[in-house]
């Protein structure tokens, strides 16, 4: 097992524990990036089905509102530069807010009216039917504008954090879990091994105590013999030279 494959660190029971943790911890955060992804993908797709529809409409609107345009212009005349010269300052207007989805903030684009109509009179001499039809159809392309930008903006930010979540998912799933393992593995072995050795040394050194305690109870018995040998020989019962091996007591 190479280094690249498990994490170098000191087999033991502490280290045991502190890789068990690790591991439980990966998998819950695998399993909660998991349902982040899948939450965002869904959304995702969402978001793209409605750019698509938005798209779809938008097509039949500017093409409504341009031909609306072309009426009020025919009815009332080129209105154009009286219209941009009196224009001071916007009416329908766009404020922004955070749509919060798995944790990710979505931005949220929508479009409000905020003053009077400055021009409510215009068209009144003629052609004041096509003017309203036009402001009507103008005011809804605006608001389906604002509404494609608002879903084109969430589209980008998930996309990139959809890509972000799969890979720290694929990174948990396929290197940070498997080398936690291989390591718990590891240790596990190494912790199995050492009691092994520590059985075989604690055997040897049972057999060694007990040829220690062998001896000394060889060496008590030879002393005890030669002292009660040295004792009859003092009392004369047996006579000198007489081989010790021959005595039984």
């Amino acid at each position: 097992m190479s280094g690249k494959d498990k994490i170098n660190i000191f087999p033991s029971r502490g280290a045991q524990t502190t890789m068990k943790a690790r591991l439980a911890g990966a998998v819950k955060g695998h399993s909660l990036l998991k349902k982040k992804a899948e939450a965002l993908q869904m959304r995702f797709r969402q978001i793209l089905a409605k750019i698509v529809e938005t798209k779809v409409l938008m097509g039949d609107v500017m093409k409504d509102a341009a031909f609306s345009l072309a009426e009020a212009k025919f009815a009332s005349g080129d209105f154009n530069q009286s219209v941009l010269q009196n224009v001071t300052k916007a009416r329908i207007k766009i404020r922004s807010r955070m749509d919060n989805v798995a944790g990710t903030n979505l931005p949220v684009f929508e479009s409000f009216e905020d003053g009077a109509d400055t021009y409510e009179l215009t068209g009144l001499s003629r052609g004041g039917q096509q003017m309203a039809k036009l402001k009507i159809n103008y005011k809804r392309a605006i608001e389906l504008l604002v509404e494609l930008a608002s879903l084109q903006a969430s589209f980008v930010t998930l996309d990139i954090v959809v890509k972000i979540t799969n890979r720290r998912v694929n990174a948990i799933e396929h290197v940070i879990i498997p080398r936690y393992e291989r390591t718990l593995a590891y240790i596990i072995t190494e912790l199995d091994e050492l009691e092994r050795e520590e059985f075989y040394r604690l055997k040897k050194i049972q057999e060694k105590k007990k040829k220690i305690r062998d001896k000394a109870e060889e060496e008590r018995l030879a002393l005890k013999r030669a002292g009660k040998i040295r004792e009859a020989r003092e009392r004369g019962d047996i006579f000198k030279g007489t081989d010790e091996d021959d005595l039984l007591f």
